[in-house]
């Protein structure tokens, strides 16, 4: 009786991989080009937008949002950017007083934040001294240091001399 020759398997067509050839180098296949979203998501990202731009823009409420709620959120979410700007710039709830949190709340009814609190503080401060919303001249000038302090690439310089300059600058230049 013959018996059958058992199989190899480093010569059997399943188990080999064909060995890989050293001159061509592996290369990484380009993505797959993305598929344009669908109808349905591009609704939804201009109803998405249309909302956060309500809450925090001050644009009209969209279609189908309740306009009560969308209203006391976007509030809401003013008087907590008002808090931590509060925080971030101490200075200005003192400077301003009881006016601070209605002129801020004014402020971000219009302004949506893009730079962060600290940007947001600067941008609160010019929009009153370019408004002039500050009625009290202590408060303004007060205001205004504070804003030219923290505005420019350095801090302002307290030293007489410096002072003497932008003095005899602001008289020369009739600023």
């Amino acid at each position: 009786r013959a018996t059958a020759p058992t199989p190899d398997p480093a010569n059997h067509p399943r188990t080999t991989a064909p060995a890989p050839d050293p001159t061509t180098h592996s290369r990484a296949t380009a993505p797959a080009p993305v598929a344009a979203p669908s109808p349905a998501r591009q609704r939804l990202a201009v109803a998405q937008a249309a909302l956060l731009s309500a809450l925090v823009g001050g644009t009209p409420v969209p279609e189908g949002f309740d306009r009560v709620r969308v209203g006391v959120q976007a509030r809401a979410l003013a008087a907590k950017r008002a808090d931590v700007v509060g925080k971030v710039a101490p200075e200005l709830p003192v400077i301003l007083g009881e006016s601070y949190r209605p002129a801020f709340l004014g402020y971000a009814h219009g302004h949506p934040m893009t730079g962060g609190y600290r940007r947001d503080a600067l941008d609160f401060a010019e929009h009153l001294l370019r408004a002039g919303d500050v009625r009290d001249a202590a408060a303004r000038g007060a205001l205004r240091e504070w804003w030219l302090e923290r505005s420019g690439p350095a801090p302002r310089s307290h030293r007489p001399a410096a002072r003497l300059a932008r003095a005899t600058r602001r008289v020369l230049l009739g600023r």
